[in-house]
């Protein structure tokens, strides 16, 4: 409490304790907690999970009354996915760069797609189909190498990939996109 405010008592009716914090919520410190606990037990705590999601991968987690759940794409804990079921198709553009181009293309399956790509490094995804694919390559008409998904390496097109990418690793967010249709299903 602020040492120039005035002591406030907690609103729980029959409370004579002092509220913790009066400029926020006027109650005691013990009502504070109970009230945390209440408002815990129904909207879940956020924390790392015990261990790694295995949809995702991801270690951020929800505990409920019922149990963790991955923050990310909110796969039960402890939950395995079927085996048998096939995985959801997740269609993504994508960016890869040999050399000084990078090829502008999209699929279902980018690792399978990539076997068949010379490439050096995987840049970004972004979630879309065909129709995203050809926006995106009339969106950078300029630097297309004749009629090739082949663009040249600009300013403005690391910029459009920095931002796709987010600094983050393009593998972890299609893993979550597939987690998260998979577990939406």
């Amino acid at each position: 409490m602020p040492a120039s405010a005035d002591p406030v008592a907690c609103v729980v009716p029959g409370c004579t304790a002092l509220a913790e914090r009066p400029d926020v919520l006027p109650l005691c410190a013990a009502h504070l907690a109970l009230a945390a606990e209440v408002h815990a037990a129904g909207q879940g705590v956020t924390d790392l999970l015990p261990s790694p999601c295995v949809l995702c991968g991801a270690r951020l987690g929800v505990r409920l009354p019922a149990g963790w759940v991955c923050a990310i794409c909110e796969w039960p804990l402890g939950e395995h996915p079927d085996g048998e079921l096939a995985r959801p198709r997740v269609d993504v553009v994508y960016y890869v760069r040999f050399r000084d181009r990078v090829k502008i293309g999209t699929s279902g399956n980018p690792r399978q797609r990539f076997t068949a790509i010379r490439h050096e490094e995987v840049l970004a995804f972004e979630r879309g189909d065909r129709r995203l694919e050809q926006r995106r390559h009339a969106e950078f008409a300029e630097e297309r190498g004749g009629t090739s998904e082949w663009f040249d390496l600009s300013d403005r097109l690391r910029r459009h990939i920095d931002v796709l990418a987010g600094g983050a690793d393009p593998w972890d967010r299609w893993r979550r996109w597939v987690a998260e249709a998979t577990a939406t299903r």
